[in-house]
Protein backbone atom coordinates (compact mmCIF):
# COMPACT_ATOMS: atom_id res chain seq x y z
CA UNK A 1 0.00 0.00 0.00
CA UNK A 2 1.33 3.43 -0.92
CA UNK A 3 1.20 5.72 2.11
CA UNK A 4 3.20 8.78 1.16
CA UNK A 5 4.76 10.71 -1.70
CA UNK A 6 7.40 12.41 0.45
CA UNK A 7 10.81 12.84 -1.13
CA UNK A 8 12.34 11.54 2.12
CA UNK A 9 11.03 8.03 1.41
CA UNK A 10 12.57 8.11 -2.04
CA UNK A 11 15.94 9.12 -0.60
CA UNK A 12 15.69 6.37 2.02
CA UNK A 13 14.94 3.78 -0.68
CA UNK A 14 17.95 4.84 -2.74
CA UNK A 15 20.30 5.06 0.24
CA UNK A 16 19.14 1.71 1.60
CA UNK A 17 19.83 -0.01 -1.72
CA UNK A 18 23.30 1.50 -2.09
CA UNK A 19 24.35 0.68 1.48
CA UNK A 20 23.03 -2.88 1.10
CA UNK A 21 25.11 -3.31 -2.07
CA UNK A 22 28.28 -1.98 -0.38
CA UNK A 23 27.78 -4.34 2.58
CA UNK A 24 27.05 -7.29 0.29
CA UNK A 25 30.21 -6.62 -1.73
CA UNK A 26 32.23 -6.33 1.50
CA UNK A 27 30.84 -9.66 2.74
CA UNK A 28 31.75 -11.38 -0.55
CA UNK A 29 35.27 -9.91 -0.52
CA UNK A 30 35.83 -11.01 3.10
CA UNK A 31 34.50 -14.48 2.24
CA UNK A 32 36.89 -14.78 -0.69
CA UNK A 33 39.77 -13.70 1.52
CA UNK A 34 38.95 -16.33 4.13
CA UNK A 35 38.39 -19.08 1.54
CA UNK A 36 41.89 -18.47 0.20
CA UNK A 37 43.34 -19.23 3.65
CA UNK A 38 44.80 -15.75 3.74
CA UNK A 39 45.41 -14.08 7.07
CA UNK A 40 45.24 -10.41 7.90
CA UNK A 41 47.77 -8.75 10.14
CA UNK A 42 46.38 -7.90 13.60
CA UNK A 43 43.07 -9.61 12.72
CA UNK A 44 42.57 -13.20 13.98
CA UNK A 45 40.46 -15.44 11.76
CA UNK A 46 37.54 -15.65 14.19
CA UNK A 47 37.26 -11.84 14.18
CA UNK A 48 37.18 -11.78 10.37
CA UNK A 49 34.47 -14.47 10.40
CA UNK A 50 32.40 -12.39 12.82
CA UNK A 51 32.72 -9.34 10.57
CA UNK A 52 31.73 -11.47 7.55
CA UNK A 53 28.64 -12.74 9.35
CA UNK A 54 27.68 -9.31 10.68
CA UNK A 55 28.06 -7.75 7.21
CA UNK A 56 25.59 -10.33 5.90
CA UNK A 57 23.07 -9.49 8.63
CA UNK A 58 23.40 -5.77 7.96
CA UNK A 59 22.93 -6.38 4.24
CA UNK A 60 19.60 -8.05 4.95
CA UNK A 61 18.52 -5.19 7.23
CA UNK A 62 19.22 -2.53 4.61
CA UNK A 63 17.47 -4.58 1.91
CA UNK A 64 14.37 -4.62 4.11
CA UNK A 65 14.68 -0.84 4.52
CA UNK A 66 15.11 -0.43 0.74
CA UNK A 67 12.02 -2.51 -0.09
CA UNK A 68 9.87 -1.00 2.68
CA UNK A 69 10.61 2.56 1.55
CA UNK A 70 9.69 1.67 -2.03
CA UNK A 71 6.48 -0.01 -0.88
CA UNK A 72 5.12 3.04 0.98
CA UNK A 73 6.12 5.69 -1.59
CA UNK A 74 3.18 6.59 -3.86
CA UNK A 75 5.48 7.99 -6.54
CA UNK A 76 6.92 4.56 -7.34
CA UNK A 77 4.81 2.18 -9.48
CA UNK A 78 5.21 -0.89 -7.25
CA UNK A 79 2.55 -3.02 -5.64
CA UNK A 80 3.29 -5.66 -2.99
CA UNK A 81 3.13 -8.36 -5.68
CA UNK A 82 5.58 -6.56 -7.95
CA UNK A 83 8.01 -6.26 -5.02
CA UNK A 84 7.93 -10.00 -4.32
CA UNK A 85 7.38 -11.71 -7.67
CA UNK A 86 10.02 -11.33 -10.43
CA UNK A 87 8.98 -9.91 -13.84
CA UNK A 88 5.64 -8.58 -12.54
CA UNK A 89 6.74 -4.96 -12.22
CA UNK A 90 5.86 -2.61 -15.09
CA UNK A 91 8.99 -0.55 -14.38
CA UNK A 92 12.13 -2.08 -16.00
CA UNK A 93 10.86 -5.61 -15.22
CA UNK A 94 14.08 -7.53 -15.98
CA UNK A 95 16.34 -5.35 -13.84
CA UNK A 96 13.87 -5.13 -10.97
CA UNK A 97 13.45 -8.93 -11.16
CA UNK A 98 17.19 -9.36 -10.68
CA UNK A 99 16.98 -7.35 -7.46
CA UNK A 100 14.07 -9.48 -6.23
CA UNK A 101 15.93 -12.69 -7.07
CA UNK A 102 19.05 -11.43 -5.28
CA UNK A 103 17.05 -10.60 -2.13
CA UNK A 104 15.23 -13.93 -2.11
CA UNK A 105 18.43 -15.92 -2.69
CA UNK A 106 20.03 -14.03 0.19
CA UNK A 107 17.09 -15.02 2.39
CA UNK A 108 17.59 -18.66 1.35
CA UNK A 109 21.27 -18.41 2.26
CA UNK A 110 20.38 -16.97 5.65
CA UNK A 111 18.11 -19.97 6.30
CA UNK A 112 20.88 -22.34 5.16
CA UNK A 113 23.29 -20.69 7.60
CA UNK A 114 20.82 -21.22 10.44
CA UNK A 115 20.63 -24.93 9.54
CA UNK A 116 24.41 -25.32 9.38
CA UNK A 117 25.73 -28.07 11.68
CA UNK A 118 22.14 -29.08 12.45
CA UNK A 119 20.44 -30.43 9.33
CA UNK A 120 22.96 -29.51 6.63
CA UNK A 121 26.31 -31.16 6.24
CA UNK A 122 29.36 -28.95 5.83
CA UNK A 123 29.69 -30.07 2.21
CA UNK A 124 26.06 -29.18 1.39
CA UNK A 125 26.37 -25.85 3.19
CA UNK A 126 29.57 -25.01 1.31
CA UNK A 127 27.92 -25.71 -2.06
CA UNK A 128 24.92 -23.60 -1.06
CA UNK A 129 27.28 -20.83 -0.02
CA UNK A 130 28.40 -20.41 -3.63
CA UNK A 131 25.02 -18.79 -4.27
CA UNK A 132 26.59 -15.66 -2.78
CA UNK A 133 28.20 -15.06 -6.16
CA UNK A 134 24.79 -15.24 -7.88
CA UNK A 135 23.37 -12.84 -5.28
CA UNK A 136 26.19 -10.36 -5.81
CA UNK A 137 26.02 -10.60 -9.63
CA UNK A 138 22.23 -10.14 -9.65
CA UNK A 139 22.50 -7.19 -7.25
CA UNK A 140 25.17 -5.56 -9.42
CA UNK A 141 23.05 -5.89 -12.57
CA UNK A 142 20.01 -4.65 -10.62
CA UNK A 143 21.92 -1.53 -9.62
CA UNK A 144 23.17 -0.97 -13.18
CA UNK A 145 19.77 -1.42 -14.78
CA UNK A 146 17.32 0.24 -12.39
CA UNK A 147 17.22 3.31 -10.22
CA UNK A 148 17.75 6.98 -10.93
CA UNK A 149 21.35 7.03 -9.68
CA UNK A 150 22.69 4.31 -11.95
CA UNK A 151 24.66 6.72 -14.17
CA UNK A 152 25.97 8.92 -11.35
CA UNK A 153 29.80 9.01 -11.09
CA UNK A 154 29.81 8.18 -7.37
CA UNK A 155 27.64 5.07 -7.84
CA UNK A 156 29.69 3.97 -10.85
CA UNK A 157 32.81 4.32 -8.70
CA UNK A 158 31.27 2.14 -5.96
CA UNK A 159 30.20 -0.55 -8.44
CA UNK A 160 33.54 -0.35 -10.27
CA UNK A 161 35.56 -0.90 -7.08
CA UNK A 162 33.24 -3.72 -5.97
CA UNK A 163 33.45 -5.40 -9.38
CA UNK A 164 37.24 -5.12 -9.49
CA UNK A 165 37.66 -6.62 -6.01
CA UNK A 166 35.16 -9.46 -6.40
CA UNK A 167 36.25 -10.53 -9.90
CA UNK A 168 39.95 -10.12 -9.16
CA UNK A 169 39.78 -12.15 -5.94
CA UNK A 170 37.55 -14.78 -7.58
CA UNK A 171 40.05 -15.34 -10.39
CA UNK A 172 42.90 -15.44 -7.88
CA UNK A 173 40.98 -17.99 -5.80
CA UNK A 174 40.19 -20.23 -8.80
CA UNK A 175 43.81 -20.21 -9.96
CA UNK A 176 44.99 -20.90 -6.43
CA UNK A 177 42.75 -23.97 -6.18
CA UNK A 178 43.77 -25.36 -9.57
CA UNK A 179 47.47 -24.68 -9.09
CA UNK A 180 48.05 -24.90 -5.32
CA UNK A 181 51.76 -25.62 -5.65
CA UNK A 182 52.47 -22.73 -8.01
CA UNK A 183 52.62 -19.03 -7.44
CA UNK A 184 49.51 -17.39 -8.86
CA UNK A 185 50.49 -14.80 -11.48
CA UNK A 186 49.35 -11.34 -10.44
CA UNK A 187 48.54 -10.33 -14.02
CA UNK A 188 45.51 -12.66 -14.36
CA UNK A 189 43.47 -11.30 -11.40
CA UNK A 190 44.42 -7.71 -12.26
CA UNK A 191 43.46 -8.06 -15.92
CA UNK A 192 40.20 -9.78 -14.93
CA UNK A 193 39.42 -6.94 -12.52
CA UNK A 194 40.02 -4.32 -15.22
CA UNK A 195 37.85 -6.28 -17.67
CA UNK A 196 35.00 -6.38 -15.15
CA UNK A 197 35.25 -2.65 -14.54
CA UNK A 198 35.30 -1.97 -18.29
CA UNK A 199 32.15 -4.04 -18.87
CA UNK A 200 30.41 -2.35 -15.91
CA UNK A 201 31.26 1.13 -17.20
CA UNK A 202 30.23 0.25 -20.76
CA UNK A 203 26.81 -0.97 -19.61
CA UNK A 204 26.22 1.93 -17.22
CA UNK A 205 27.21 4.62 -19.71
CA UNK A 206 25.77 2.89 -22.78
CA UNK A 207 22.53 0.89 -23.08
CA UNK A 208 21.68 1.15 -19.37
CA UNK A 209 22.39 4.87 -18.99
CA UNK A 210 19.78 6.76 -16.99
CA UNK A 211 17.72 9.19 -19.05
CA UNK A 212 15.90 11.34 -16.48
CA UNK A 213 12.40 12.66 -16.96
CA UNK A 214 11.76 16.38 -16.51
CA UNK A 215 11.94 17.47 -12.87
CA UNK A 216 9.02 19.76 -12.03
CA UNK A 217 8.44 20.31 -15.76
CA UNK A 218 7.00 23.66 -16.80
CA UNK A 219 5.17 22.14 -19.78
CA UNK A 220 3.77 18.61 -20.07
CA UNK A 221 0.65 16.62 -20.97
CA UNK A 222 -0.29 13.53 -18.96
CA UNK A 223 -3.16 11.12 -18.53
CA UNK A 224 -5.50 12.00 -15.66
CA UNK A 225 -7.52 9.75 -13.38
CA UNK A 226 -9.38 10.72 -10.26
CA UNK A 227 -12.62 11.20 -8.41
CA UNK A 228 -15.28 13.94 -8.31
CA UNK A 229 -17.26 14.37 -5.10
CA UNK A 230 -20.37 16.53 -4.69
CA UNK A 231 -21.94 17.76 -1.46
CA UNK A 232 -24.87 20.01 -2.36
CA UNK A 233 -27.40 21.77 -0.15
CA UNK A 234 -30.33 24.10 -0.90
CA UNK A 235 -28.34 27.31 -1.19
CA UNK A 236 -24.73 26.21 -1.46
CA UNK A 237 -22.68 23.16 -2.38
CA UNK A 238 -19.12 21.92 -2.67
CA UNK A 239 -17.67 20.09 -5.67
CA UNK A 240 -14.21 18.58 -5.19
CA UNK A 241 -11.92 16.80 -7.62
CA UNK A 242 -8.87 14.78 -6.58
CA UNK A 243 -6.79 13.50 -9.48
CA UNK A 244 -3.51 11.81 -10.29
CA UNK A 245 -1.54 12.72 -13.42
CA UNK A 246 0.75 9.94 -14.65
CA UNK A 247 3.29 10.08 -17.45
CA UNK A 248 6.42 12.11 -18.04
CA UNK A 249 5.71 14.20 -14.90
CA UNK A 250 3.84 12.70 -11.96
CA UNK A 251 1.51 15.17 -10.23
CA UNK A 252 -1.38 15.25 -7.79
CA UNK A 253 -4.26 17.62 -8.56
CA UNK A 254 -7.01 18.92 -6.29
CA UNK A 255 -9.75 21.40 -7.14
CA UNK A 256 -12.45 22.60 -4.71
CA UNK A 257 -15.40 24.70 -5.85
CA UNK A 258 -17.93 26.45 -3.62
CA UNK A 259 -21.07 26.90 -5.69
CA UNK A 260 -24.49 28.50 -5.41
CA UNK A 261 -27.42 28.04 -7.82
CA UNK A 262 -26.14 29.26 -11.20
CA UNK A 263 -23.15 30.95 -9.56
CA UNK A 264 -19.55 30.06 -8.66
CA UNK A 265 -18.69 31.57 -5.26
CA UNK A 266 -15.09 30.54 -4.65
CA UNK A 267 -12.44 28.11 -5.87
CA UNK A 268 -9.15 26.64 -4.63
CA UNK A 269 -6.70 24.74 -6.84
CA UNK A 270 -3.57 22.79 -5.94
CA UNK A 271 -1.00 21.06 -8.16
CA UNK A 272 1.67 18.98 -6.37
CA UNK A 273 4.73 17.74 -8.23
CA UNK A 274 6.06 14.29 -7.34
CA UNK A 275 8.39 13.24 -5.87
CA UNK A 276 9.67 16.70 -4.94
CA UNK A 277 6.46 17.80 -3.17
CA UNK A 278 6.61 21.25 -4.84
CA UNK A 279 3.21 22.94 -4.59
CA UNK A 280 1.55 25.23 -7.11
CA UNK A 281 -1.43 27.02 -5.51
CA UNK A 282 -4.14 29.01 -7.26
CA UNK A 283 -7.74 29.08 -8.45
CA UNK A 284 -10.07 27.69 -11.10
CA UNK A 285 -10.49 30.24 -13.88
CA UNK A 286 -13.11 28.48 -16.00
CA UNK A 287 -15.38 25.47 -15.54
CA UNK A 288 -16.62 23.15 -18.31
CA UNK A 289 -19.10 20.31 -18.15
CA UNK A 290 -16.32 17.75 -17.69
CA UNK A 291 -13.20 19.82 -17.23
CA UNK A 292 -11.75 23.08 -16.07
CA UNK A 293 -9.04 25.69 -16.57
CA UNK A 294 -6.86 26.77 -13.64
CA UNK A 295 -3.97 29.08 -12.89
CA UNK A 296 -1.52 28.62 -10.02
CA UNK A 297 1.74 30.03 -8.74
CA UNK A 298 4.87 28.33 -7.42
CA UNK A 299 6.74 29.58 -4.33
CA UNK A 300 9.33 31.06 -6.71
CA UNK A 301 6.65 33.24 -8.29
CA UNK A 302 6.47 31.29 -11.57
CA UNK A 303 2.98 30.72 -12.97
CA UNK A 304 1.45 27.52 -14.33
CA UNK A 305 -1.73 27.29 -16.42
CA UNK A 306 -3.66 24.05 -16.31
CA UNK A 307 -6.27 22.46 -18.56
CA UNK A 308 -8.05 19.29 -17.39
CA UNK A 309 -10.80 17.27 -19.03
CA UNK A 310 -12.21 13.78 -18.61
CA UNK A 311 -14.87 11.44 -19.92
CA UNK A 312 -18.23 11.49 -18.09
CA UNK A 313 -19.01 8.46 -15.94
CA UNK A 314 -21.98 7.28 -13.94
CA UNK A 315 -19.67 6.77 -10.96
CA UNK A 316 -17.73 9.47 -9.16
CA UNK A 317 -14.33 8.08 -10.25
CA UNK A 318 -12.98 8.49 -13.78
CA UNK A 319 -10.03 7.38 -15.91
CA UNK A 320 -8.69 8.30 -19.32
CA UNK A 321 -8.72 12.04 -18.74
CA UNK A 322 -6.11 14.52 -19.93
CA UNK A 323 -4.08 17.03 -17.93
CA UNK A 324 -2.09 19.73 -19.73
CA UNK A 325 0.21 22.21 -17.96
CA UNK A 326 2.16 25.09 -19.47
CA UNK A 327 3.99 28.12 -18.14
Amino acid sequence: MHLTSSAVDWYVARAGGVVAYVLLSAAVVIGLTMSGRRTLKRWPRFAVEDIHRFAGLLTGAFIVLHVAAIAIDSYLPFSLTSLLVPLVSSYRPLWVALGIVAAELLLALAIANRLRNRRLSHKAWRRTHYLNFAVWAAATLHGLGSGTDRSRPWLLAIEGVATALVIGLTVWRVLRVRQPALTVPKAAPVLSAFAGVAVTAALALGPLAFKPKPWNAATFTDSLSGQVLRDTAVTRGIVSLAGNGTGSQRVLVRADLLIAPRKLLSTVFQLEYLPSGLLCLGHITQVHSYGFEAACQLPSGESRFVHAEWTPSQQSSFEGGTLSVHS
